[in-house]
This record gives C-alpha cells, structure tokens and sequence, in this order.
C-alpha cells in the first residue's frame, strides 16, 4: 500500500466510499451540558456532541475498517480469494468482522483469551473465526503471524489462490483516512445546524481517530482548533506531543480502556502537524462526566467517550488555552466525539453509583 500523506481529498474519497455501509451518526445538543461548560470555562459555549456510539457495532471503528478493506479490494485481481486478519480484544475485532460480512471478504481475529465473552461471540457472529492466544501483545502479533501462514499453506494445499492480509487496528493509512469521515460528516452538521466549530476534540489511544479527525478538521476549517483528550492514567499522547518524542504507554491503568495502546508511527507524525494540543483528565473525572451524559442526555457511552467532555468540564490547562481565545460575542462551539457505547452494564453502573 503506497505511504503517502493523509489528504483531505482522500478522507473526501473514504467519505463516499463507505457512505452505504456505515452510519451518518447523529450531532446532539443539550442546553443543561452547555451551561455546565460555560460556566466550566467562565464562557459562552455551545456543546454539539458526534454520537459513533449509534455507529454501526456500536462505536467509529466500522468506518476504518471497512475503507481499509474497500480499497483492498480495490487493489487485488480476485476478491474472493482475501482473507483480512487482525488481532483485537475490543471494537476492532468487531469492526472489522462486520466490515467483512458486508462486503463479502473472510475475516479471522485473534483474540486475548481473558477477552469478554460477549466480544467473542459478537465477533463469531459476524462471520469471523477466532483464535484465542495468550493475553500480551507478544502472543497476539506472533498468533497473527501463525494464523496468516497457516491460511497461506491451507489454500495452496487446495491449489487455490489465497491473499491474507492483516488490518491493524489505527496504525494504517486508509483507517486512519476512515476514521477522519467522523469530522467530514461533524463539520457539516455543525454547518447545517447553524454552528460553525470552532474546537473539536476526540479521545486519543492509538490516534488513529484523532489523526484523522485532525487532517479532516483542518482541511475542511482551517482556523479550527483539534484537541486530543485522554486520561492522566495513560497519558503518553500527551507526553509525545509536548515533548515531540515518542513516548510509549507503558502500564497504563485507567478506568477508559478503549485508550491504553501506544501512537502509532504514522498516526505519531499526523498528531503533531495537524493537532494543537491533547489534555488529560482523572478516571474519577471520566466518570463523573459519563454520569452526566448518562442522566442529562440519556444516552450510553462508554468511558473512552466521556474524555472530551471531561476534559471542558474538569481540565484547568483547557480552561487556560479557552481564556487566551479571542473573545467575541459569540458563543464558543465545540464538536466532541463520543465514540461509542459498548459497555458492560454491570461494572459501569457500579462505577456511576459511586460518584
């Protein structure tokens, strides 16, 4: 796959791409989480909040994998001979898995054993086989590898063709192209809706969302500002980005577990040219803010999703960038990205019913 830059006119292009096989997930608004904020950041804010969790599988990660499978099906001679690969725990088994069954392409995943049950099952149900391996990324990489091959040998056993290729989770040109459609549809609901963003921020794990997001923002407004939020608890983005020195996570713990891998060595580069700054905010803060969008929007989320909104409510240094803004009459408008809603039920009410 060629390394070329991620562009606005190729994140234009994944937008139409997978317009048929994802979601055009809605923007909502609360006049009750507005006020909050505003009165957070001593500010006139305007909150508009891009539910992924209403995504299809429930969170952002259909849209990256299925253009990353789009365009290799764009690329090879016999499509029914791909076989996509990729290991995962978590929204990109299924993702992936889903990706697959719709476009008619196989699909195996290698899964840590302690993965949930429900993951596993909601990713056979797609269609995918699963393999099970040791719990470290050591033993998912060299399963991947094992898993690869044998498909290889099995196929030419058969005398007949066979292209496996493996679909990493961020670090890959054409999701981190899908995961940018998120800010090509928020900036034009924004616009639709009558507010024009000033500031979009999304979570930040692997930054493959917040790449993206970032190249697509600032390609489509260029005077607005791309912020990455994560929690104090894996706060290597964070690290990175001031430092401009790679920084790997390293025993993260953290109550937000969408965010604990390391930047990748593409999405790492994206970050820094294209976002303005990345905020880290407390697990108890990441709680208190889901229970918020729990009890006022009525909506779930997952506690991934709920460090954008954690971070205008809770975050000083935000607070501070927000106060060297220009002022103006006008209210400040903040697109956040809630990237999805896959819960356990149980460990989170648990958690809510403690704040």
């Amino acid at each position: 796959m060629e390394e070329t830059p991620v562009m606005i006119e190729q994140i234009k292009h994944a937008a139409e791409t997978i317009r048929d096989f994802v979601h055009k997930t809605p923007v909502l608004t609360s006049a009750t989480l507005d006020g909050f904020a505003s009165q957070a950041v001593d500010r006139d804010v305007k909150l508009l909040f891009k539910c992924e969790n209403f995504q299809k599988v429930g969170a952002f990660k259909i849209r990256g994998a299925t253009y990353a499978i789009k365009r290799l099906l764009e690329t090879i001679p016999n499509p029914s001979a791909l076989t996509v690969v990729t290991h995962s725990s978590g929204n990109h088994a299924q993702a992936l898995a889903l990706a697959a069954r719709q476009l008619n392409v196989k699909c195996h995943v290698v899964m840590p054993r302690n993965a949930p049950a429900v993951k596993k099952n909601a990713v056979q149900g797609y269609g995918a086989a699963v393999t099970e391996c040791t719990p470290t990324l050591e033993a998912r990489e060299a399963t991947v590898k094992e898993v690869m091959n044998r498909l290889q040998e099995e196929a030419t056993h058969r005398g007949e063709e066979a292209l496996v290729r493996f679909v990493p989770p961020y670090d890959h040109l054409d999701v981190i192209r899908g995961q940018g459609t998120i800010a090509f549809e928020l900036v034009e609901q924004a616009d639709e809706m009558g507010t024009p963003l000033d500031i979009v921020i999304t979570p930040v794990g692997g930054g493959g969302m917040l790449s993206g997001v970032s190249v697509a923002a600032k390609g489509l407004r260029s005077n607005v500002l791309v912020f990455g939020a994560e929690p104090t608890g894996a706060s290597d983005a964070q690290a990175s980005f001031r430092s401009r020195v790679f920084h790997p996570s390293v025993q993260p713990k953290t109550i937000a577990d969408g965010l604990l891998t390391s930047l990748g060595d593409i999405t790492f580069p994206l970050i820094l040219e294209n976002v303005d700054d990345i905020f880290t905010v407390t697990d108890e803060e990441i709680a208190k803010a889901m229970k918020v969008i729990w009890e006022r929007m009525k909506i779930i989320v997952e506690p991934s999703s709920c460090v954008t909104l954690a971070v205008v409510l809770f975050s000083s240094e935000f607070k501070e960038r927000i106060a060297k803004l220009q002022s103006t009459n006008q209210s400040l408008k903040i697109g956040l990205v809630l990237s999805g809603g896959n819960v356990d039920l149980g460990s989170c009410l648990a958690l809510l019913s403690n704040i």
